[in-house]
């Protein structure tokens, strides 16, 4: 009987926590080569206009900047995230980079869903009780919502 490929997603964005969390996934969860394994970082969600006390409307000058802004962190995050499998030498598994734009905590649960992983690997910021009630936390909803098992991995 053949194996099915598993499908791994990796929540990452620019934190310590997260790269930590691909790391230990990679030494911890990767098997063989048969796992696919997926990059999913989520980026905020295009300004293309602000109006605050004074009214005032983005350039497009402006919108441009911060869009050509969030395409440099999100490559930034995901070379990063290569850094690592070539530093542990896990460089024949299979990878995928997915970025998604909007709330990361519904974008993960929905590229979860759309993705039909089978495993969901995301990093803990170690908020205390008062700062994930007054911040919320994305692995809390996620935990919570996503369609199938998730690993919250805590940085020692």
């Amino acid at each position: 009987m053949e194996k099915r490929e598993q499908k791994i997603v990796v929540a990452i964005d620019e934190s310590k926590e997260s790269m930590y969390a691909l790391s230990w996934c990679i030494t911890n969860l990767i098997s063989d080569t048969t796992n696919k394994l997926l990059l999913l970082y989520v980026r905020p969600p295009s300004a293309f206009y602000s109006l605050d006390a004074a009214g005032y409307i983005f350039s497009t000058d402006v919108v441009d900047a911060m869009e050509k802004y969030n395409m440099h962190l999100a490559n930034s995050v995901m070379e990063r995230a290569e850094a690592i499998f070539r530093n542990l030498n896990a460089t024949d598994i299979n990878i995928e980079r997915v970025v998604g734009i909007g709330d990361a905590k519904d974008v993960i649960c929905s590229a979860v869903k759309k993705l039909e992983a089978d495993t969901l690997v995301m990093g803990s910021h170690g908020y205390g009780f008062f700062k994930r009630a007054l911040l919320g936390s994305v692995s809390d909803h996620c935990a919570k919502h996503a369609e199938c098992p998730v690993v919250i991995v805590k940085h020692p």
